[in-house]
């Protein structure tokens, strides 16, 4: 393995877990933290069972698994698994297991011991996302009363060392140092009259001109100008598209080198700013935009809104370039607009809604979840409001008390809403249909894009490919899970 930064603190790492139990580990982007460090405590004296990482996205879960693997000289599976909603590769002889964060909630929540595990490590811990917030608060009380040998580490490029450690017991803190490599920041702005995928378009034509080599990385807010861009730009480069909604082939081909001789142009969303190293990168394009889920409490529905991105997404994004070599990034605003982004994302628990937080804290036997260990506790009045609206579900009794009803939403990997719909249905005898349609609502791009839920499902039982293969098998998986209906209540 080529050595990497992380190299040099490994050993305070491993000193510190022998000696206790917490350790936060902060590592700038490019220093190996999620390649080396979960493989190195495999042959600790005190690792006999699993360790766990975590991870915020799918494609960042698989892609450090598979590149795990691959430096094991092994195929995943093996020592070294996946495990995400819709695409899993383990066995029996896994012991390195990449999993993502709602997956784990749902592991924890099935034992609270972690039988078999001896440690779970949070990677890119600062996104701060609400499953993250929530399994480092499910494990902290685990660990106090079940479990005292287990080892937690949050990890991350940026992450608040003084605070983590603090909730962690005064946890010591490794720092390591980064491969510092230079990066020459260009601001070209754009015109606010003009389509940012016009803009985009531009400026990556300006890019390639300007920089005779290296693959291109540029950052735009959704899926949808992330296509237009492509129109714009056909002809110019080998372009790939790199989103959630991609089947996992055409988002392994987008992070994958590219051909000698030839130049890459990938079109992402925020999910390439963190986590993933792209081969070949040299040049970032930023829009300076990113859509993000915000919950309107007025309407009680949570929307996706685009947004300047954050100060911090944007050292992310432009560090991209600068990964392996010097590197340059354009970007779509003038310089002195930068000081008025926002200085962080705002951390998910702060502004989410909070209702399928407060039916798992009831299901771990917790009505007040304040009386967990939170980075930042969830705010009263959106926990009233979740429990209120758990309350008509009837997921809750009056005392905050989960009832049977709500112990079988919380079994469900879905939002309660949607959870009470396939439970519903299912009494109807209309659990598979329910099922489809909650695939569809929770899976962007299954069956087009299409507002219409029905001409949406049909395209879907059309299509063919490993995505639409995995929705369809998880569709049958969730309708499984629903009670059958009680006999004369199903509509022939």
């Amino acid at each position: 393995m080529t050595d990497l930064p992380i190299h040099a603190v490994l050993p305070d790492l491993l000193a510190a877990l022998r000696a206790g139990s917490n350790a936060v580990l902060v590592a700038p982007p490019g220093a190996g933290k999620t390649t080396a460090v979960a493989p190195a405590l495999l042959d600790e004296p005190w690792c006999d069972g699993q360790v766990l990482m975590l991870s915020p996205r799918r494609l960042a879960a698989r892609a450090a698994a598979e590149r795990i693997a691959e430096l094991m000289g092994e195929q995943p599976g093996g020592t070294v698994g996946y495990a995400t909603r819709m695409d899993s590769r383990a066995s029996a002889k896994t012991r390195l297991l990449v999993l993502t964060e709602g997956i784990f909630v749902r592991r924890i929540q099935d034992d609270p011991e972690l039988s078999g595990v001896s440690a779970v490590l949070f990677d890119e811990v600062h996104e701060r996302s609400l499953d993250s917030d929530f399994g480092l608060a499910l494990v902290l009380d685990a660990q106090a009363g079940l479990r005292p040998d287990l080892r937690i580490v949050p990890m991350s490029a940026t992450l608040d060392g003084a605070r983590f450690a603090a909730l962690l017991d005064a946890a010591p803190v490794i720092e390591s140092e980064g491969r510092i490599q230079p990066l020459e920041l260009r601001h070209i702005g754009r015109a606010a009259e003009k389509r940012v995928e016009d803009e985009m378009a531009a400026a990556i034509r300006r890019a390639l001109a300007e920089e005779a080599e290296g693959d291109l990385l540029a950052f735009l807010p959704g899926v949808a100008e992330i296509e237009r861009t492509a129109e714009r730009i056909e002809g110019v480069a080998e372009v790939h598209k790199l989103h959630g909604s991609l089947d996992p082939a055409a988002q392994r081909a987008a992070i994958r080198p590219s051909r000698e001789g030839a130049r890459k142009v990938i079109l992402a969303t925020s999910i390439a700013e963190t986590s993933l190293t792209i081969d070949g990168v040299r040049i970032v394009v930023d829009s300076g935009l990113a859509r993000r889920p915000r919950y309107d409490r007025p309407a009680g529905v949570t929307r996706l809104v685009t947004e300047r991105a954050s100060q911090a997404a944007a050292t992310q994004r432009a560090g991209r370039a600068a990964r392996q070599r010097p590197g340059v990034a354009y970007r779509l605003w003038e310089a002195a607009a930068t000081a008025g982004m926002p200085p962080f994302d705002p951390p998910e628990i702060l502004e989410s809604d909070l209702s399928s937080l407060l039916l798992d804290c009831a299901l771990w036997g917790v009505s007040d979840p304040t009386t967990l260990r939170w980075l930042d506790p969830p705010p009263a009045a959106a926990v009233e409001e979740a429990r209120r609206r758990l309350m008509r579900l009837d997921a809750l009794d009056a005392d905050g008390r989960i009832t049977a009803h709500g112990k079988v939403l919380a079994t469900l990997p879905l939002s309660p809403r949607l959870a009470h719909m396939l439970v519903r249905a299912g009494e109807m005898g209309l659990a598979d249909i329910a099922a489809e349609v909650a695939v569809l609502l929770g899976e962007r791009g299954i069956g087009g894009q299409d507002i219409d839920l029905t001409l949406r499902r049909q395209r879907w039982r059309r299509e063919s490919g490993k995505r639409a293969d995995a929705a369809r098998a998880m569709a049958k998986r969730w309708a499984g899970l629903v009670p059958p209906p009680a006999s004369g209540r199903g509509l022939g």
